[in-house]
């Protein structure tokens, strides 16, 4: 059983948008349902999509320039005012190079900073591994205080926007660069907190829980391994702070056994938020996708995800393995 997915996803000309143009509209829709809600940017409104609600809303948009530092700390001082600031860079600036500034005068104040970190991931290809931030999720997610977000599509990134403008707090919103496949419709419903179960056979032998990008390729594999007779689950886990943990147990309750994919560093990110969780209620076999400890380097995006073990490919070996541990083997 599939739930909620676009018709059209399985097929070779399915639509693609990035990310960053989902928050681009939904920003824009945002400040039009709430005066308060503004923007920052440190000179690269373009890129992260933030141009929309700056030429809507010039005088609610502030433009700080090359300064990621002020960047944040200029937004907790807008949020002391009443305000619901947006500050949007690239992951690798912010939160990467702010972040003290996001714990000390963000989280420890609880202000209600919406950090938006565009660019993360293999996904910038050509920029190299000094701009592929693989990180922000272990960053941000060890922060007091913090909510972290990496939605699965364009779709989602718009929904995901205007919900954490009505969420009072700080909150991470991860964002990649490339276009990727719609995978969700207009009417599948996203909360924050609450993972989706995109694919639930009757009986499922493994639970793939996936965010970000890797949920297309964990959906492509679950099509792939069902041809072979192997029934996966397939969750989309947006929200990886806080752990929609109901969830979770569920699937791999039923499965007993688990598959995380992530384009991000095996270590602190979606994968050891659920071992966290599973050590502590529920150990079942379990296998990580992701970056494997490794810094990125140039190349395609598509390239860069086959060469660090993030491929379609990857995931079915993955899940094929935690069945063999599973049964003993």
């Amino acid at each position: 059983m599939e739930n909620n997915l676009n018709p059209k996803l399985y097929e070779l000309n399915v639509e693609q948008e990035s990310l960053r143009e989902g928050f681009g509209r939904g920003l824009v829709r945002a400040g039009e349902k709430n005066k308060n809600v503004v923007a920052l940017c440190a000179d690269l409104k373009e890129s992260t999509k933030v141009e929309d609600f700056a030429n809507t809303f010039p005088e609610r948009f502030v433009e700080v320039g090359v300064a990621e530092q002020n960047l944040v700390s200029v937004a907790s001082g807008m949020a002391a005012m009443g305000k619901i600031p947006f500050a949007a860079s690239y992951a690798i600036f912010s939160p990467g190079r702010n972040w003290e500034h996001i714990r000390t005068t963000i989280c420890y104040n609880n202000a209600n900073v919406k950090i938006v970190g565009s660019h993360a991931g293999l996904n910038v290809g050509p920029d190299g591994g000094s701009h592929q931030m693989l990180e922000d999720i272990a960053l941000t997610r060890v922060l007091p205080n913090m909510t972290v977000i990496a939605p699965c599509d364009a779709l989602e990134a718009e929904k995901a926007t205007l919900a954490i403008a009505e969420l009072v707090g700080p909150t991470y919103l991860r964002l990649a660069r490339e276009k990727s496949p719609i995978i969700m419709t207009k009417e599948s419903n996203f909360e924050i907190g609450k993972a989706n179960v995109l694919v639930e056979p009757e009986e499922s032998e493994v639970a793939i829980i996936a965010c970000g990008l890797m949920v297309y390729r964990a959906l492509i594999a679950a099509r792939k391994l069902e041809r072979e007779g192997i029934k996966v689950s397939v969750v989309n886990n947006h929200t990886i702070k806080p752990l929609d943990e109901t969830t979770i147990l569920a699937v791999t309750k039923k499965a007993g056994a688990v598959v995380t994919c992530e384009e991000h560093q095996q270590a602190g990110g979606l994968g050891s938020a659920v071992a966290e969780l599973l050590a502590k209620t529920n150990p079942v076999p379990m296998e990580f996708v992701g970056v494997a400890d490794h810094f990125g380097q140039s190349g395609s995006g598509a390239e860069l995800m086959e060469h660090y073990g993030l491929g379609v490919d990857d995931i079915i070996e993955a899940v094929k393995k935690v069945i063999e541990r599973k049964n003993g083997n």
